[in-house]
């Protein structure tokens, strides 16, 4: 016969178990992340869709995280990260878009996406870049480099991310159902 209390404690028990392991689970998925030589990243955050991760490093000395976006894509696509500074959403969102031409070579495109139909001219950000954007391509994912400046020396950011199609070697639109439309994050870059 079990003494009273004891079935909730066991239930009590069993459940902090079961979300430690999956927290586990979700951490090991980009904890187990390797980059080329000379790039760590102290936190990493497995995104809730399009099998994104993030990594990165906080700088709180000048206020700046060197990141790493990494996201899967066929070669015949895209992949965008960036922080909205103005909103939740992608229109006024300042981002780093990664592509490959017809020859192979990954580009990244820096673009303040000023509505939902953007332009995608190449330029400024709504903040400072120290270190300009790289971008690899293997194994079909996307992985882009750069470091931030983040807006208004805050941890906590209204972070986006995407990805889509090219057609003629040109950014096309993103599906927009689905987890296209799910895919915004506020990421504290100090705690993860």
């Amino acid at each position: 016969m079990a003494r009273p209390g004891h079935s909730a404690w066991f239930l009590l028990v069993s459940t902090a178990t079961l979300l430690l392991a999956s927290g586990a689970s979700a951490q090991g998925s980009c904890a187990n992340a390797t980059f080329p030589a000379g790039r760590s990243f102290a936190r990493c955050s497995t995104l809730p869709v399009l099998g994104a991760s993030l990594y990165w490093n906080y700088h709180a000395a000048n206020g700046t995280a060197e990141l790493a976006f990494r996201a899967p894509s066929a070669t015949g696509g895209w992949v965008a990260w960036g922080i909205n500074t103005d909103g939740t959403g992608m229109a006024g969102s300042s981002v780093f878009v990664a592509s490959q031409s017809a020859n192979g070579a990954v580009s990244v495109l820096m673009t303040v996406l000023e509505s939902f139909s953007p332009s995608l001219k190449n330029g400024t950000l709504k903040f400072d870049v120290p270190v300009g954007p790289s971008a690899e391509y293997g194994g079909g994912t996307y992985t882009m480099y750069a470091t931030v400046a983040l807006p208004g020396n805050a941890t906590q950011q209204n972070t986006v991310w995407q990805a889509g199609p090219l057609s003629g070697g040109a950014v096309s639109p993103h599906p927009m159902s689905g987890n296209n439309l799910k895919s915004v994050l506020r990421l504290d870059f100090l705690s993860g």
